[in-house]
């Protein structure tokens, strides 16, 4: 009987959370509905630059906040920078920092296997929605325990949201984005009500994206950079995911597969420029060669490596995101 309880406590087997599987279903659904009716009725030019704007601060909060600053450290906020960036997160409408934080440290954790709740080996549809509308499995719940959020349980920003999220999220992504074209420039409710669905299905999809990014623009063993296939006119596959999961801390990683020139990272460093961010964490190429070799030579974790000879590197200085073409 115990033996029976051991195995019943660590079983992978997960159950439905049918509360996000009904929150799918309906954003998605009323998304392609919502489209549909915004084209047939029209809307105003208003409506559509607001909505724009609501979708990038929406996924600002998400890649920049909950992401590269609480998930991963790559770089150390100012006290507003955290405010608005937690804001912009509770617009995205995809859970707490806190929650989002514990499942994507799971996720890096245990990286391609039966514990990673988007395991991407299992597929895009299940690492893109599957994974969301599932419980965790008892196995990941005990292994969860072994996991740091201390540094999340001491932000008074992190557990403010977590403690008002549904008064937050009740603001953020459905009254003020519903209203305000209403209330501005006079756009009729339906309309307004139908950009924000489909504002709200587009950003929780760019945000889904951060976990599956890896099946749709990681480089496949095997497969040629460029891509031999017409593949190559739309999308680029490169090996900076998949370096990603070796240096999680380095901010210049992109969640789409890019390195040092997307709009996350030059975000980043004008927020630096402006004395809003600090410490922003990086790694030369000459470091990252020493890192290979210390790991060859002394039977390391390339990961332990690279992290250890980032904190002594003295090839990068601290205000390289004012000239930073020579640092990625």
């Amino acid at each position: 009987m115990a033996n029976q309880t051991d195995q019943n406590s660590h079983s992978t087997k997960r159950e439905v959370n049918w509360f996000w599987v009904l929150i799918q279903l309906q954003v998605n659904v009323s998304a392609i509905f919502s489209l549909v009716y915004l084209f047939k009725n029209g809307f105003t030019w208003s409506t559509l630059f607001f909505s724009i704007l609501v979708v990038f601060l929406g996924w600002l909060g998400e890649t920049a906040g909950s992401h590269r600053l609480w998930a991963h450290h790559t770089y150390e906020a100012s006290k507003g920078l955290k405010i608005f960036l937690m804001l912009c997160q509770t617009a995205a409408g995809s859970g707490t920092i806190y929650g989002w934080v514990r499942w994507h440290r799971l996720h890096h954790k245990h990286f391609k296997t039966e514990l990673d709740p988007f395991n991407p080996k299992r597929g895009f549809f299940y690492s893109h929605y599957t994974g969301w509308t599932r419980k965790l499995s008892p196995a990941q719940e005990k292994v969860l325990e072994e996991i740091d959020f201390s540094d999340l349980e001491n932000d008074k920003i992190v557990m403010f949201q977590k403690r008002w999220y549904y008064l937050l999220a009740f603001l953020f992504v459905f009254l003020l984005p519903t209203n305000a074209p209403i209330e501005y420039w006079g756009e009729t409710m339906a309309v307004s009500i139908a950009a924000a669905t489909l504002r709200y299905a587009i950003v929780l999809n760019l945000t889904l994206l951060i976990q599956s990014a890896t099946i749709i623009w990681d480089l496949k063993a095997g497969e040629k950079y460029p891509m031999d296939s017409n593949w190559v006119f739309v999308l680029v596959k490169t090996y900076w995911l998949s370096y990603h999961y070796l240096a999680s801390w380095d901010y210049q990683t992109s969640e789409y597969g890019k390195y040092g020139d997307d709009v996350v990272t030059k975000f980043i460093r004008a927020c630096a420029a402006l004395e809003l961010a600090n410490n922003l964490k990086t790694i030369d190429s000459r470091t990252v060669r020493s890192a290979l070799t210390k790991s060859v030579a002394e039977n390391k974790n390339i990961s332990e490596c690279l992290l250890e000879l980032s904190e002594k590197d003295e090839n990068v200085p601290k205000d390289h995101y004012l000239n930073p073409k020579k640092f990625y």
